[in-house]
């Protein structure tokens, strides 16, 4: 069984006219790697936790990226060596590296869920607590919205980055249909199904 533990939790909010965001970072750990999905921005924040855990940079062997926002992938530039992952492909300095239907090596599923990003994708991760779904910006807030978390407000809940409002909703329910918890891309870290 795979253990799963949020380290960071994403924040999205605004001061002075001025967008404020960084992603939900989540160490995954599987098969004895240890997969740090979406690092996010704020440099100093993922250094910290990582040194919360006993963890440098160096430890972390794959990172996992939800999508190509910069708020979730600026800090990629700490791990110059390591294997970089989206829903299809392993990147590993000029060279890309096909998959499919997990992340190689491991038991955790990649699911496409298009509809915030086109390339967009979550990670299944079965732990003993249950399904735990790493969803990215397949749900996010910023900090002056209401968390409602029934669902239909959570299928329903506007992104005012939407690159397809029907493929987000169809993304969504396809979650709810597999998931026990849900860990949102920015703000609450955790949901229930």
């Amino acid at each position: 069984m795979s253990e799963i533990k949020t380290l960071i939790e994403g924040y999205a909010k605004e001061k002075n006219n001025i967008e404020i965001a960084s992603s939900s970072t989540i160490l995954i750990k599987d098969n004895n790697l240890k997969i740090l999905v979406d690092p996010g921005c704020n440099r100093k924040l993922l250094l910290e936790a990582l040194s919360k855990e006993g963890l440098k940079p160096q430890d972390i062997d794959l990172i996992f990226i939800t999508h190509y926002h910069p708020d979730h992938i600026l800090n990629i530039r700490l791990f110059p060596e390591k294997g970089i992952l989206d829903g299809d492909i392993i990147y590993r300095e000029d060279k890309l590296i096909s998959f499919s239907g997990k992340i190689p090596g491991t038991n955790i599923k990649v699911i496409p869920t298009p509809g915030h990003a086109h390339e967009h994708a979550c990670l299944l991760v079965e732990t003993e607590k249950g399904k735990f779904v790493v969803a990215g910006d397949l749900w996010w807030w910023s900090e002056k919205e209401k968390q409602e978390t029934d669902y239909k407000s959570l299928i329903n809940h506007k992104d005012p980055y939407v690159k397809d409002e029907k493929a987000l909703k169809e993304s969504r329910k396809k979650i709810f249909k597999i998931a026990d918890y849900i860990i949102p891309g920015h703000l609450q870290a955790l949901l229930v199904c």
